[in-house]
C-alpha cells in the first residue's frame, strides 16, 4: 500500500473528526446557556430527563458533549444522580443522528455542496456578528468532504487487486463466525474508538469496510456495539478527579451501554433480522450500496430499545453505581482542590466556563467561612483553641491564593480556544472574581493577625463598647457576603444588586461614624490609643473587605459603582 494512499486515509479521517467538533461547538456556542438551564430545569423526573438528553444532543451533534455537561452539572450539584442517568439515556438516542448523516454521506453524492458551504462559511466568518454560522458551515463541509474522500479512498484501495487481496484475506481469518470473532470485532470497536477519541470516525470506518464488501454485516454490527461501549469511557477518563456523585454519573453511563451490548449480542440474529427487515434489506443478496443505511439504522434500534428497556430500571441503576463506587469521607472543607474543575478532555468553551464559574462559586463560599473564623477569634478566650482557630485561618489565607492561581491558570487556558465575544467577557469577568475573592482573603488574615498581635501583646482589652460595634460592623460585612454568594450561586437576571450597593452605603457610613467617635473616645480616656489603633485597624479592614465584595458583585453583574 502506498505511503500516500494511507496520509490520505488518515488525513480523510482528520477532516471528518475535525468537521464534527466544529460542528457540535458552534451548535454549542449557538445554544449557548440555554442549554445548562434546559439541562436543569427539564429533568423532574426520568422520561422527561430522556427526552431532554435526546434533543439537547440531537441539537449539538454530540452525545459525549451532552455527556461531559451532564457530569459537569453532577459534580456542581445542578443534577442529581437520578436525574444524570436519565438524561445520558437520552443522549444515546440523541447520538443516533450522527450516524444517519454518516449514512447520506455515504449513500448520496453530496460533494457538490461542500464548496458552495466553504464559500458562504468564510463570508459569515468575516462577518462578526455571524461568525459562530460561518463556523458551523466550515465543520458541515469538512465533516462531508472528510466522508467523500474516506469513501473515494476506500473504493479505491478495493479495486486495487494487491491491497484488495491483502484487506480481503485479514478479515477473511474472522469469518467463521464464531463467538470468539465477535468479541474480537466488539473489542476493536471498543478500542479504536477510546484511542481515536470518536465514535462518528470509527462509524464511518465501519460503513466503508462493509460498503466495500471487504466486511460483513455481522461483523459490521459488533463493530458498532463496540463503538457504543469505547464512547463511553471518555466521560469516566474525564470524572476521575471529580466528585464520587459525577463519577457514579460517568460509570452510569458506561454500565448502561455494557448492559445493552450484552442483551443484544444474546438476541444478535433476531435483532440484527428485524433491523433488515425493517430497511427492506435482504440478507441473502446483500446490496452493498445500501449496508450503510442498515447500520444507521441498527444504531438507532439498539440504543432506543435499550433505552426503553433500562428507564424502567433507573432508581436500580443509581443503587448499582453508589454500591460499586463508595463515598470518599474528606474534609472537604480544609482539603485544597478544584472540586469542579476537572483535567478532562474535548471540552467545549461553555463546559469549561460552567465549571469554573461553579468552581469561583465554592470559593466565594469559602471565604464566608473564612470570615466567619475571624468573628470567631475575636471573641475566643480559650489559647488552645484560639491558637488552632488562628492556624486554621492562615491554612485559609494559602488555599485562597492557591485557588486563585489554580483558576486563573484554566481560565487562561480556556482563552486558547476560539470563543465568542460573550464568553471572552465572561472569562474576564471571572478574573477580576477571583482576584477580589483572594482579596478577601487577604482582608480576613489581616484582621486575624491584628487580633493575634493584641493577644500575644497583652495589649488592653476592648470595651463592651468596641465590641458592640466591632459586632455590627462585622455583621454588616456578613450580609454583604451572603448577598455575594446568592448572586454567585444563582441567576443574576433575578438578583436585585441594590442590595448590595445599600449594605457598602452603610459600612461606608459605619466606618465614618466610628472613625470619628474613636478619636473623641481616646480622648476621654475610655481607652488606651494602642487599643483604639488596633481596633481601627480591624474596622477599616471590615470596609475594605466590604469594598472587595461590591467588586466581585459587579464584575458578576458587568455594572460598577464608585465606592467611598
Amino acid at each position: 500500500m502506498s505511503i500516500w494512499i494511507v496520509f490520505r486515509l488518515l488525513g480523510s479521517l482528520a477532516l471528518l473528526m475535525f468537521g464534527m467538533k466544529s460542528m457540535s461547538e458552534s451548535l454549542q456556542k449557538l445554544a449557548g446557556p440555554q442549554l445548562r438551564h434546559v439541562l436543569g430545569a427539564m429533568t423532574t423526573n426520568r422520561f422527561t430527563g430522556m427526552l431532554t438528553g435526546m434533543f439537547v444532543t440531537a441539537a449539538v451533534q454530540s452525545s459525549t458533549a451532552t455527556t461531559l455537561m451532564t457530569v459537569s452539572f453532577v459534580n456542581a450539584g445542578l443534577l442529581t444522580l437520578l436525574q444524570a442517568i436519565s438524561v445520558i439515556m437520552g443522549a444515546h438516542i440523541g447520538t443516533t443522528v450522527t450516524a444517519w448523516i454518516m449514512s447520506l454521506g455515504f449513500s448520496l453524492n453530496i460533494s457538490s455542496i461542500v464548496y458552495p458551504a466553504f464559500f458562504i462559511g468564510i463570508i459569515l466568518i468575516y462577518m462578526k456578528k455571524r461568525r459562530i454560522i460561518g463556523d458551523f458551515l466550515f465543520g458541515v463541509a469538512f465533516l462531508f468532504l472528510g466522508l467523500g474522500t474516506l469513501k473515494e479512498t476506500g473504493f479505491g484501495l478495493v479495486e486495487n487487486p494487491e491491497t484488495s487481496q491483502a484487506i480481503s484475506n485479514f478479515f477473511a481469518q474472522f469469518n467463521d463466525g464464531s463467538f470468539i470473532n465477535s468479541l474480537f470485532f466488539l473489542l476493536m470497536g471498543t478500542v479504536l474508538t477510546l484511542c481515536v477519541q470518536s465514535s462518528a470516525a470509527i462509524m464511518a470506518i465501519t460503513m466503508i469496510l462493509c460498503s466495500t464488501g471487504v466486511l460483513h454485516l455481522d461483523q459490521g454490527v459488533m463493530l458498532v456495539l463496540g463503538e457504543n461501549i469505547g464512547t463511553t469511557i471518555t466521560s469516566n477518563i474525564v470524572a476521575i478527579g471529580a466528585n464520587t456523585q459525577a463519577r457514579r454519573a460517568a460509570f452510569a453511563h458506561l454500565a448502561i451501554n455494557v448492559v445493552g451490548v450484552v442483551w443484544v449480542v444474546a438476541v444478535l440474529p433476531w435483532f440484527l433480522k428485524a433491523v433488515c427487515h425493517f430497511v427492506g434489506y435482504d440478507q441473502a443478496s446483500p446490496d452493498l450500496a445500501k449496508i450503510s443505511v442498515v447500520l444507521a439504522a441498527f444504531h438507532s434500534a439498539f440504543n432506543i430499545s435499550n433505552t426503553f428497556l433500562l428507564i424502567w430500571f433507573v432508581p436500580y441503576i443509581e443503587k448499582f453505581v453508589c454500591w460499586v463506587i463508595k463515598s470518599k469521607v474528606v474534609d472537604e472543607e480544609e482539603d485544597f482542590r478544584l472540586h469542579f474543575i476537572t483535567s478532562g478532555i474535548m471540552k467545549t468553551p461553555e463546559l469549561s466556563v460552567l465549571e469554573a464559574h461553579k468552581e469561583i462559586s465554592s470559593f466565594a463560599e469559602r471565604m464566608q467561612r473564612m470570615f466567619h473564623m475571624v468573628r470567631e477569634l475575636l471573641t475566643e478566650k480559650d489559647e488552645q483553641k484560639f491558637t488552632n482557630l488562628f492556624n486554621r485561618i492562615e491554612k485559609y489565607e494559602g488555599i485562597s491564593d492557591n485557588m486563585e492561581v489554580e483558576i486563573a491558570k484554566y481560565l487562561d487556558q480556556v482563552s486558547d480556544a476560539h470563543l465568542s465575544d460573550e464568553t471572552k467577557a465572561k472569562i474576564r469577568a471571572m478574573l477580576r472574581e477571583i482576584s477580589e475573592l483572594e482579596s478577601i482573603g487577604d482582608a480576613c488574615y489581616n484582621m486575624a493577625r491584628t487580633i493575634n498581635r493584641k493577644v500575644q501583646g497583652k495589649k488592653d482589652h476592648f470595651t463592651d463598647k468596641q465590641y458592640e460595634h466591632m459586632h455590627q460592623m462585622m455583621e454588616l460585612v456578613n450580609n454583604a457576603l451572603t448577598q455575594m454568594n446568592v448572586l454567585m450561586s444563582g441567576r443574576k437576571e433575578s438578583f436585585d444588586v441594590n442590595r448590595s450597593f445599600n449594605i457598602e452605603n452603610e459600612i461606608n457610613n459605619f466606618r465614618n461614624q466610628l472613625k470619628s467617635q474613636n478619636i473623641n473616645d481616646i480622648n476621654n480616656h475610655e481607652y488606651t490609643y494602642a487599643v483604639g489603633t488596633i481596633y481601627m485597624d480591624l474596622i477599616v479592614e471590615c470596609e475594605k473587605l466590604g469594598d472587595y465584595v461590591v467588586n466581585v458583585v459587579e464584575a458578576r453583574m458587568g455594572t460598577r459603582q464608585k465606592t467611598i
